[in-house]
């Protein structure tokens, strides 16, 4: 195993463009699905045997999609960048990530535009907190890295949250402020029509094994 792969007790899979476009376009769509999913049974008032039904037909589809699956501890690289298929934010095989799409601008600076529905509500109608915090993380995490580039991984993050970001559309911005020797300062803010929501500021870590393949 490469450092990497010691380092996070994985294995790496190798897929190629084509492969990886085959890949998300055949899971990418059934999590589509499962995210449709979810918000109506958030919101179904259905009477009992219609639910009875329901659970019925899901677990009846849960058992058949567990027919044949990978290990949790393989993910793919593409191009020498991971293809983060799981991950909690940008995976677009993940029913519970939105997903965010994350653009790249060059110079350690990214943004994202994106939707947040109920599936990510804490008080009435805005977003929970602690989903602004993870997709910060996220944000911050890949303007660190250079987009994904460097093995950068967050030292600390610290979140203020200036007034309720509403579910619906929002938008996203990181960038990198500084580096100190194996450390990366990042910024980054979420905002709604009317501006700014919540801000971010991280310190990001370049790993022992990354500095020198220990």
């Amino acid at each position: 195993l490469n450092p990497e792969a010691r380092a996070f007790d994985a294995s790496f899979e190798v897929l190629s463009v084509e492969e990886a476009v085959r890949v998300t376009g055949r899971y990418a769509p059934l999590a589509d699905a499962v995210r449709e999913l979810i918000e109506a049974t958030i919101l179904t008032e259905v009477d009992g045997g219609v639910v009875d039904n329901a659970r019925a037909a899901i677990e009846g589809v849960t058992e058949s999609l567990r027919q044949r699956t990978r290990s949790a501890k393989v993910s793919y690289r593409v191009d020498g960048r991971p293809l983060p298929l799981g991950n909690a934010a940008v995976g677009v095989c993940n029913p519970i990530a939105p997903p965010i799409v994350v653009h790249q601008e060059g110079g350690g600076r990214c943004w994202s535009e994106f939707v947040l529905g109920l599936a990510y509500e804490g008080p009435p109608g805005l977003v929970h907190g602690g989903v602004s915090a993870l997709v910060l993380d996220h944000m911050l995490g890949e303007a660190a890295s250079e987009g994904l580039s460097k093995a950068r991984f967050t030292g600390t993050i610290t979140v203020k949250y200036l007034r309720g970001t509403p579910l619906g559309p929002l938008r996203s911005e990181a960038w990198i402020e500084r580096h100190e020797g194996v450390k990366v300062f990042a910024r980054g803010t979420i905002s709604d029509a009317a501006g700014v929501t919540v801000e971010a500021d991280g310190v990001f870590i370049e790993p022992a094994w990354a500095r020198d393949g220990q």
